[in-house]
């Protein structure tokens, strides 16, 4: 199977960046994709950005023009920088690989901003 351990979420004021990273580990099939969910309390989980093993990008609407996804494959790391974070972004951002036996997860890292 596969981890995911995501880090560098925390506190920011309005205007400032993070950037998150997610390490996978384990059964990693060379051809997937990783991306970046998040969920706001009371909200449901969404697509923030994902990218393939090919390089490929996609990015929900609210994020583009601030985020960035970038991956190194061979670290089999995918990482989020987050620039011009507004007070809506906080969340926790959750790390997925998906491959063809399907989707896995990461335990999560909050992201705060405050106004």
């Amino acid at each position: 199977q596969v981890q995911l351990v995501e880090s560098g979420g925390g506190l920011v004021q309005a205007g400032e960046s993070l950037r998150l990273s997610c390490a996978a580990s384990g059964s990693i099939f060379s051809i997937n994709a990783m991306g970046w969910y998040r969920q706001a309390p009371g909200k449901q989980r969404e697509l923030v950005a994902a990218i393939s093993s090919g390089g490929s990008t996609n990015y929900a609407d609210f994020v583009k023009g601030r985020f960035t996804i970038s991956r190194d494959n061979a670290k089999n790391t995918v990482y989020l920088q987050m620039n011009s974070l507004k007070p809506e972004d906080t969340a926790v951002y959750y790390c997925n690989l998906l491959d063809r036996r399907g989707g896995f997860w990461g335990q999560g890292t909050q992201v705060t901003v405050s106004s």
